[in-house]
């Protein structure tokens, strides 16, 4: 599958510095939140907020016409709430990530996708869910082949492919603009692995990285 997932050029050209580092995690063991997660929480909420890197996202919403002060980057969303939410373990334990690293992150249960995910434009006419609403044409969506997985690059992700205690196998879109390095955003795929792994020692990850329109 991670070779079937892609960018389309249209948004590298709109940000020729976007990258994703996708990973996908095959075997998870999912559960509500305890006390490791709430913990992880715990620490990830006292860091301080890199405020630059929001700044770029909220730049690259300006960038296809979205407001962020409306529909804010995921990222922004979330460190704007204290206490960081407590869903369940590995949404916990990638919002630690995220808030750690200031960089936005969309995990969804990859049983629930119908063919590969892709970062386009929309052209305005894709499938959406209703609480969602229909994309706007030039506004920048994940989708699969039914339709929209996440609206406005990482603003809010449908209910379809949401991540459940019951998610065994799950995607990872741990999304990075400048100023973060791809050093970093590697670093942030890595302790999510560790993470993921204390969770579930039997998971089976892999991963990619896109950038450059590559």
């Amino acid at each position: 599958m991670l070779d079937d997932i892609r960018v389309d050029d249209a948004v590298f050209e709109l940000r020729p510095d976007f990258a994703v580092l996708i990973m996908t995690a095959h075997g998870l063991r999912n559960g509500p939140t305890d006390d490791r997660s709430r913990a992880w929480l715990a620490e990830a909420a006292t860091q301080e907020v890199q405020t630059t890197k929001i700044d770029a996202w909220k730049d690259a919403y300006r960038a296809f016409g979205a407001k962020p002060q409306r529909t804010r980057p995921s990222v922004d969303a979330l460190t704007r709430r204290m206490p960081l939410p407590e869903i369940n373990q590995v949404v916990d334990a990638y919002n630690t990530i995220s808030v750690k690293h200031a960089l936005p992150i969309g995990g969804e249960d990859l049983d629930r996708y119908e063919g590969p995910a892709r970062l386009v434009r929309a052209t305005g006419d894709e499938a959406s869910e209703e609480a969602l609403g229909t994309p706007e044409p030039g506004e920048v969506i994940w989708r699969d082949d039914v339709g929209v997985t996440c609206r406005r690059w990482n603003w809010r992700q449908v209910v379809r492919t949401r991540l459940t205690e019951e998610t065994t196998n799950a995607i990872f879109l741990l999304e990075r603009l400048e100023p973060m390095s791809l050093e970093e955003l590697k670093q942030a795929g890595e302790e999510l692995t560790d993470l993921l792994s204390e969770l579930s020692p039997q998971v089976r990850i892999a991963s990619s990285l896109l950038t450059g329109g590559k």
